[in-house]
């Protein structure tokens, strides 16, 4: 488990921003912003309160900006990374620890349990299936100090059994998770390219069938996010060339239909990249997306917004 100190942390002159988009007008407003703490990955929950993790704890805070942050209480969780999703009912939330694990805890507090087991792998949750019964993870069985030897897709029961390997190809994966009707689990891969660090936007069934290509471009690809409507989908958009999901870099959202993968309409050009998307952001009812931006006074660019 990580120190605090080792947790991100903002630069000197840094600040997080937690924003939201309205779908129905384009326009973006900062629900909070904080310039002592590093806040990371917005869920939404069913009524109306955002959940994101900074200095290694789970926070939540309402959307309509009426108040700051506060701590969810959870006894025996270890420290928390930008990993975390919301079970379909809001009640509970999945999250990543610094021990590589997967743990569980009641979003109003309470007692963690810990749901993955001692195998010897690091575990990145990502999805949690329509029906709140299985989790999507990407699982890492490192070489040394090399973490992405071997990076695959899994799913597991909330109770931790039944793990299941839904991709095979040992390059880097990430970012998976469920379309709303639980028809596919949708992520990005570098397996399309000799580039590395080339990831595009794919899907496959749940059983690892159908596996498909989905974006085709110059940019690397990472994290989408299907809204509930089932109809569009954002994701994270970095500079060509970009290896990884770094933080602190000219980054884009950018929109699709479902139907035009291909097609894709920036929303936002932002500083930032990890901890802005990483987990599902959409409002239950599809009209608003959450994400995190982090600007730097000293070379602060406007948003660009759609």
């Amino acid at each position: 488990m990580s120190e605090k100190a080792d947790l991100r942390q903002l630069q000197m002159g840094q600040r997080a921003r937690i924003r939201v988009w309205d779908r129905a007008d384009g326009t973006v407003r900062t629900v909070y912003e904080s310039g002592d703490r590093l806040y990371e990955a917005p869920n939404w929950t069913p009524d109306g309160r955002l959940v994101v993790n900074g200095d290694g704890l789970l926070w939540t805070l309402p959307a309509d900006w009426s108040a700051p942050p506060q701590p969810v209480p959870a006894d025996g969780l270890p420290d928390v990374n930008n990993d975390h999703v919301l079970s379909p009912d809001g009640a509970t939330v999945f999250a990543s620890a610094n021990d590589w694990h997967i743990w569980q805890v009641p979003v109003s507090g309470g007692t963690a349990r810990r749901v993955t087991a001692d195998d010897g792998a690091m575990h990145f949750l990502h999805g949690v299936s329509p029906d709140g019964r299985r989790l999507a993870y990407v699982r890492l069985e490192p070489e040394g100090e090399n973490w992405w030897a071997s990076a695959t897709i899994h799913t597991i029961g909330v109770d931790g059994r039944d793990d299941v390997a839904v991709t095979t190809d040992p390059g880097p994966a990430d970012g998976c998770e469920w379309t709303p009707d639980g028809a596919w689990i949708m992520f990005n891969t570098e397996q399309f390219s000799d580039r590395p660090g080339h990831a595009q936007l794919a899907r496959v069934r749940p059983d690892g069938t159908e596996l498909e290509q989905l974006t085709d471009d110059d940019r690397v690809n990472w994290f989408p996010h299907i809204a509930p409507t089932g109809d569009v989908a954002v994701y994270l958009s970095y500079p060509t060339g970009t290896t990884g999901h770094p933080a602190d870099l000219p980054v884009e959202l950018r929109l699709v239909s479902v139907d035009a993968w291909r097609d894709p309409t920036t929303l936002v050009a932002l500083h930032g990249g990890q901890g802005t998307i990483n987990v599902p952001s959409w409002a239950p009812d599809g009209s608003a997306f959450a994400f995190v931006d982090y600007p730097v006074d000293a070379h602060e660019a406007p948003d660009r917004v759609a």
